[in-house]
């Protein structure tokens, strides 16, 4: 999965601030307690402490235990930082019970099941996710909608979910990218070559630089196990196209 992008980057100086305000508010007041313990964790998390993170988080689910954002938060760390999908699964569909039009909570129960190899039931999760149409970054549920498509070998469902997501974030390459890997399933070669060179050309890191991002994938591929790996070693030939 994906960084944890529901929740918001706070700064020194904002968090001193809720820390101050945390302590003006009468000691019975459990939600504002609970909201000044989800924010001091988001700022551990924001600094790589998953486990300070955790904590924070813990104390705001006692004193809040229906609050959306936490609930979230806790099945963010249990997925990505502690390797438990199923204590993640459990949180992120109580975050989406909290609220049935949370698409913050479908997509990431999405990822969940992509990561258990579950491809038909995280597609559904997706799906979910962007029939809110006030979902506000929709194109990270298609880019994971495409992936799982990617591996059910559904290749033009994949570049479909892709486009989707192209046309509400033009400026990322990583649908591109995902894009490359379909054409070259398909054996559209030179599609999958255009692709890959468009999303190289995008990319904030690479800015068009083919053998920087050779250079990278190379690199990668070194550590990379399963799909990953295959992927890295896709990329990689279709850059010699």
């Amino acid at each position: 999965m994906q960084k944890l992008k529901c929740l918001k980057i706070l700064s020194i100086l904002p968090l001193l601030f809720v820390i101050a305000c945390a302590a003006a508010h009468p000691a019975g007041d459990k939600t504002q307690e609970a909201e000044a313990h989800y924010k001091i964790g988001v700022s551990y998390l924001n600094e790589g402490k998953a486990q300070q993170a955790f904590v924070e988080f813990q104390r705001a689910y006692e004193l809040n235990p229906n609050d959306k954002e936490v609930l979230q938060a806790i099945g963010y760390i249990y997925l990505v930082h502690f390797d438990d999908t199923a204590k993640a699964i459990d949180f992120f569909e109580k975050a989406a019970k909290a609220d049935p039009n949370y698409s913050e909570a479908y997509n990431n129960l999405g990822v969940a099941y992509e990561k258990l190899g579950q491809f038909d039931k995280a597609i559904w999760f997706y799906k979910k996710a962007v029939s809110n149409l006030l979902y506000s970054t929709p194109e990270k549920a298609y880019i994971s909608m495409g992936n799982s498509y990617y591996r059910l070998g559904k290749y033009e469902d994949a570049l479909y979910s892709y486009k989707e997501a192209v046309k509400r974030a033009p400026e990322l390459s990583l649908p591109y990218m995902r894009m490359a890997l379909c054409y070259n399933a398909m054996g559209r070669y030179g599609d999958a070559s255009t692709a890959l060179t468009h999303a190289i050309k995008v990319d904030p890191v690479y800015k068009g630089d083919k053998e920087k991002a050779l250079e990278n994938f190379t690199t990668l591929k070194f550590s990379a196990t399963g799909y990953e790996e295959k992927d890295l070693r896709d990329y990689i030939e279709i850059l010699k196209y």
